[in-house]
């Protein structure tokens, strides 16, 4: 049986989607912080970090990778969107939002979530947050304008990219980043969130 290691609300919200989407027999386990940068956790993933998944005595870490291998093992669930597993551009597209999401967008949250770790002094760090939080916005903004034209990131039907940037959407709030302005990305929001897979993950992770 398939196990994936997970923090509440973290990037690995998203291939925790993507096994309720499976099908796939699983478990998943809550971890703490202090755990992941635990000897026993290091040994399965030396960089400490989730998501990580199990598969018997076998051990993969970084979202896309386990995403692909979810999505191998269960071609016809629509994990990267209803025609993927027939269609290679929309399988091309979906991996391409993905690899935005989890690169692209990921990165520009670091200063948000560890200012302090990235400059010394509280008018850097208070500067760095105020550019990073501008960049950030600007990001969801131009996403805004491309969502007033399709429902999801690839189209008409959901994928695990637009799963990625919901879980980010959420970051935002955290980091007192007002999407609330951008009206079809709330709507798209709306849309991901009703979703009965996201909807399942969102109450297991106690984050609704």
């Amino acid at each position: 049986m398939l196990k994936l290691y997970y923090l509440p609300g973290a990037c690995s919200f998203v291939p925790h989607v993507a096994l309720q989407w499976s099908g796939l027999d699983y478990v998943a386990e809550e971890v703490s912080r202090d755990k992941i940068k635990s000897a026993e956790y290091r040994s399965l993933n030396p960089q400490g970090q989730v998501p990580l998944l199990v598969d018997g005595n076998w051990a993969l870490s970084q979202n896309i990778a386990i995403i692909d291998y979810i999505n191998d093992l269960a071609p016809d669930k629509g994990i990267y969107g209803a025609a993927s597993a027939t269609d290679p551009k929309i399988r091309a597209k979906a991996r391409q939002w993905l690899a935005f999401a989890n690169s692209d967008l990921h990165t520009k949250f670091k200063p948000l979530f560890g200012a302090a770790r990235m400059v010394d002094g509280e008018a850097a760090q208070n500067n760095l947050i105020a550019y990073a939080s501008s960049d950030v916005e600007n990001t969801f903004a131009s996403l805004d304008k491309m969502l007033a034209q399709q429902d999801y990131l690839t189209g008409n039907s959901i994928s695990i990219a637009d799963v990625y940037i919901f879980i980010e959407m959420q970051w935002a709030q955290r980091c007192k980043i007002d999407l609330s302005k951008y009206q079809h990305l709330t709507s798209f929001a709306q849309r991901v969130s009703a979703d009965n897979g996201v909807n399942t993950v969102l109450k297991a992770q106690g984050l609704i």
